[in-house]
């Protein structure tokens, strides 16, 4: 009899423990399947109960809030986003709506601003849990910063004002400011209307005049050729990678000849000798001045292995991993694998047509593409000894009661070099605007500014057609506190980075450390 008691009790343990490990099982590992899944009745109707938790810029300022619009019950959306700052952050915050929420922080954050439970932290809330409630999150972003940015892309000359700015904090990778344009007007977007929210939609797809889409922020969207300013990545791959070229001292040529594949010639900032200014020297000399054939000879004495290598030490050819929805908002910037490059192919030579060449991948022509955001990670991770910080928006969660739940910690995303490189870059680009391409753009000593200029020139059949006008940089040069990256695109050919893009760099470093 006792034996029969005892095998049923066994049979009841073992009853009891698949019960247990059936109820893990759906409240873990299924859960979430579950509560998305199609079957589940609660997802056959609307949420009209659409609340969300508020987003503060850095300084307190609401960026977006929701209102109740109807009675609690209401078979009607009781919710509405609300974007009190409209388009200067538009592009960024992104918006939500019971019809659309893709794209922005605003959905990447949906877990936290999203009605949700609770973990219970007393007995009676074990007992009783308490209703779902929403968090409220803190960006990095200063909005005085920002407007100042969007004011300075507004007050382009010319009929070309689209252009982008990225400053970021480069010891954490704070997003400070991040402007685009064009940009857009978050309102119809959350109008409850899905009418109006779906052709408010197709709208901002379109492009504007000069091809750029006012729903994508070219900062992070529009991988572009960075002309000069990837002479800074060349410089650091020849620090960090190749130091025995640290002290080479190149012939003083206005063009570069006898290229391998190739019958071109590159002179400097012209098409031909007769228009070109020599230049070459060391190192040293050539960065400040931007000698474009004297980088040429560079790359092919790097070779395409160590190019690429330091490329993908920057993070080019990844995706930034910034805290934006969706992933396809950040797009990759691009540099020829080692395989792709041949010494000195350029697309004008029949020969080397589609065959990107190391000789103009070291200054930033041809195949060579980066977003502003990219930019100013180059520019950041030379200002933090080496370290590209991972950019992100996000300083903290906070509960419904103001109690902080989360706080951003700040990591590494690459290593791009040694300390020691990167600290021999930073006096290269100081010069750049004491006495190289930048001196006449009126940085005050008291900036204590590094930075390198970029006019990447647009070939269409052979003719170059515009330019793309860059500057990157970082201040104070001594102890970097902001870094930055601005990019105007298809300007006139007479213009130049220094000219366009400076003027604007000039500004925002003023504004960020005044």
């Amino acid at each position: 009899m006792g034996r029969r008691i005892r095998w049923l009790g066994v049979v009841l343990i073992l009853c009891f423990g698949l019960v247990i490990v059936q109820l893990t099982n759906i409240q873990f590992r299924k859960a979430s399947a579950l509560s998305t899944s199609p079957s589940n009745p609660v997802n056959r109707v609307p949420d009209f109960n659409n609340q969300r938790g508020e987003i503060f810029a850095a300084d307190g300022t609401v960026l977006a809030d929701s209102v109740r619009v109807a009675p609690k019950g209401s078979d009607t959306y009781q919710w509405q986003r609300r974007y009190p700052t409209g388009a200067l952050f538009s592009q960024l915050i992104g918006t939500c709506s019971p019809f659309y929420c893709d794209t922005g922080i605003d959905p990447y954050y949906s877990a936290q601003l999203g009605l949700h439970k609770t973990p219970a932290q007393t007995l009676s809330q074990l007992l009783s849990p308490p209703p779902p409630t929403t968090d409220d999150i803190t960006l990095t972003l200063d909005p005085t910063l920002q407007q100042d940015a969007v004011n300075a892309l507004n007050s382009l000359p010319g009929p070309n004002k689209d252009g982008a700015i990225v400053i970021l904090n480069p010891s954490t990778g704070a997003i400070l400011a991040m402007a685009s344009t064009p940009t857009y007007d978050p309102a119809p977007l959350v109008s409850l209307d899905p009418t109006t929210e779906t052709e408010a939609r197709n709208l901002y797809h379109l492009p504007d005049a000069e091809g750029f889409i006012p729903f994508y922020p070219m900062a992070t969207y529009n991988a572009l050729q960075p002309g000069s300013t990837a002479k800074v990545l060349t410089t650091a791959a020849i620090y960090n990678l190749r130091p025995d070229l640290a002290t080479i001292n190149l012939p003083v040529v206005p063009c570069l000849t006898g290229i391998p594949d190739t019958n071109q010639q590159i002179c400097n900032d012209a098409d031909t000798a007769f228009a070109a200014a020599a230049c070459g020297g060391t190192l040293q000399i050539m960065l400040p001045e931007s000698c474009d054939p004297g980088f040429a000879k560079l790359g092919l004495l790097l070779g395409g292995d160590t190019l690429a290598e330091q490329a993908a030490l920057f993070g080019l050819n990844s995706r930034p991993p910034l805290d934006i929805s969706p992933e396809g908002l950040v797009q990759p910037s691009a540099y020829p694998t080692a395989e792709d490059m041949s010494p000195g192919c350029n697309p004008a030579s029949p020969e080397c047509v589609g065959i990107p060449g190391q000789a103009y991948s070291a200054f930033g022509q041809q195949d060579v593409e980066t977003t502003a955001l990219q930019n100013a990670l180059i520019a950041a991770g030379i200002a933090n000894g080496g370290a590209v910080m991972t950019p992100h928006f996000l300083e903290k969660i906070t509960n419904s009661q103001g109690q902080v739940v989360e706080t951003y910690k700040p990591t590494v995303w690459k290593q791009a070099t040694s300390p020691q490189a990167a600290a021999q870059v930073i006096p290269l680009m100081q010069a750049v605007a004491t006495s190289g391409t930048a001196s006449g753009d009126g940085f005050p000593s008291s900036l204590d500014v590094a930075v390198k200029t970029g006019t990447a020139q647009i070939e269409i059949n052979n003719a170059i057609t515009s330019v793309h006008d860059w500057m990157i940089g970082f201040a104070p040069a001594s102890a970097p506190k902001v870094a930055i990256a601005v990019v105007v695109p298809y300007q006139p050919t007479s213009t130049q980075g220094a000219t366009v893009a400076g003027p604007i760099v000039l500004k925002m470093l003023e504004a960020a450390l005044g």
